[in-house]
C-alpha cells in the first residue's frame, strides 16, 4: 500500500495542482468589441499544468502484460494494452471484522486495494495459520510452530503481492465469486494454474 501511495499521491497533488493554478490564474478576459480573448500569458500557464498532470498520469499506463481485479466482481483479468489474455471468477476479502475477547486485538478482512506487483510466485505452498485463524475456529494458540501449517489451504501454487496476501487456491470452489476470503485473493484449480503460467514476477496488479 506504501508503494501505491508514493504513485498515486504525486498524481493527486499534480491534478490539483493544476486545476488550483487554473481556477486562480485562469484567463483575465479583456473586452474587445463584443468578443472577450484570453490574455496569452495566462493561457499558456494553465497549458503547460495540464500538459503536466498528463505527463504524469501517462508515466502510470501500464507497459506490456498487467493484472486486474475487480473486488466487486469478483473477477480477476490478465490484461495487455488492446487484449484481454485471460478473465475468471475469484473471490476477495469478506470486509468482515474479529475481536479477541481476551487481548482485544481486532482484524479486518479486507483485499487491500491500490497498486502492486507480483512480487513471489510458490508452488505447493504451505499456509501458516495467523492467530486470528485459531480465535475464529475457537481454538487455542499453538505454542509449537509445527502446528500452523497447513499444506492444503492455498491449493497448488500462490502468487504474492506484498503484506502477507497472495492470489492461491481454495478448497472450497463452490464460494468462487462471493466475497468471503480474510484479504488474499481466490482462484479454482485451472485457472490458478493457468495464471501462475503466465504472469512473471515484477507484472503489475491494479485491484479496486
Amino acid at each position: 500500500m506504501k508503494t501505491a501511495l508514493k504513485i498515486i499521491v504525486p498524481i493527486i497533488v499534480v491534478l490539483v495542482g493544476a486545476f488550483v493554478t487554473y481556477r486562480l490564474v485562469r484567463p483575465k478576459y479583456q473586452e474587445t468589441g463584443i468578443e472577450l480573448k484570453p490574455l496569452p500569458e495566462d493561457n499558456k500557464l494553465a497549458q503547460k499544468e495540464i500538459a503536466n498532470a498528463r505527463l504524469a498520469l501517462s508515466k502510470l499506463k501500464p507497459k506490456g502484460r498487467y493484472m486486474v481485479i475487480n473486488t466487486h466482481s469478483n473477477i480477476l483479468s490478465l490484461r495487455t494494452e488492446d487484449s484481454v489474455i485471460f478473465q475468471g471468477t475469484c473471490s476477495t476479502g469478506s470486509g468482515g471484522e474479529l475481536i479477541d475477547s481476551v487481548s482485544g486485538r481486532r482484524w479486518v478482512f479486507d483485499t487491500p486495494r491500490g497498486i502492486f506487483k507480483i512480487s513471489s510466485k510458490i508452488a505447493q505452498p504451505w499456509w501458516r495459520k495467523p492467530d486470528w485463524a485459531f480465535i475464529e475456529e475457537n481454538e487455542p494458540i499453538p505454542k509449537n510452530e509445527s502446528e500452523r501449517l497447513d499444506p492444503e489451504m492455498l491449493g497448488e501454487y500462490a502468487l504474492g503481492f506484498g503484506d502477507g496476501y497472495f492470489i492461491h487456491g481454495t478448497i472450497y470452489e463452490r464460494l468462487l465469486g462471493v466475497s468471503v476470503t480474510h484479504g488474499c485473493v481466490r482462484l479454482g484449480s485451472d485457472d490458478l494454474k493457468f495464471i501462475y503460467e503466465k504472469t512473471p514476477i515484477g507484472t503489475p496488479l491494479y485491484i479496486f
